[in-house]
């Protein structure tokens, strides 16, 4: 059920940096989930004024979803300049692995994805959520084939992988580390997991 902010306080809200607000609430709702997430925990993390929250957003939703676009657009322009700074297609692959197994381990692998948490909780009852959800993974497996294309072509990546099976197995193994992370995996395991996957390209 969508929760709406209470009336706002009389007098002027006051003003606040609403990227660094929107990065203190990604860290609640990917610590406890959406539902479990209230009103009040949100403007506490936040450290907002409820007048000034209810201002810039209607309701949990509103603010859930500006996180949400605010937390992909940073993971991808991380994601994307780690990347490039492979030479080849396998050691581009490589680093997309890498990227996904940094994340899950230590703090942050314990503090969880927002994309896959929102995926389990919210993409099966809210058509908009599911949405975003489905274009972020589509999104992902696209440039995986596009990866392993370029690797084939470079002849690091055998041709006889199928880009397109290889690409959501990878996908699949990438979202999988933000849930296994979750259970306070080290470095050395996500990064042992990152050389087995590379032998489906070989």
């Amino acid at each position: 059920m969508t929760q709406t902010l209470p009336p706002a306080a009389r007098g002027r809200p006051r003003e606040f940096d609403i990227d660094a607000a929107l990065d203190k609430a990604a860290r609640v709702f990917s610590e406890r989930g959406y539902h479990a997430t209230s009103i009040t925990e949100l403007t506490q993390a936040m450290e907002v004024a409820q007048g000034s929250l209810y201002k810039a957003f209607k309701d949990k939703k509103a603010i859930f979803l500006a996180v949400f676009d605010r937390f992909k657009q940073q993971r991808r322009e991380a994601f994307d300049a780690l990347v490039a700074d492979g030479k080849t297609g396998r050691e581009q692959v490589r680093n997309a692995l890498t990227f996904y197994a940094e994340s899950s381990h230590g703090f942050e692998g314990r503090q969880g994805c927002l994309i896959i948490g929102s995926a389990v909780e919210l993409a099966i009852s809210d058509d908009e959520i599911a949405e975003r959800v489905r274009f972020s993974m589509a999104h992902d497996e696209a440039v995986m084939q596009s990866l392993i294309r370029h690797g084939q072509a470079d002849g690091s990546i055998a041709a006889s992988v199928s880009a397109e099976g290889a690409a959501r197995a990878l996908v699949c193994l990438m979202k999988g580390m933000r849930i296994v992370g979750k259970t306070g995996r080290s470095r050395a395991e996500m990064t042992e997991a990152v050389m087995a996957a590379l032998r489906i390209l070989d």
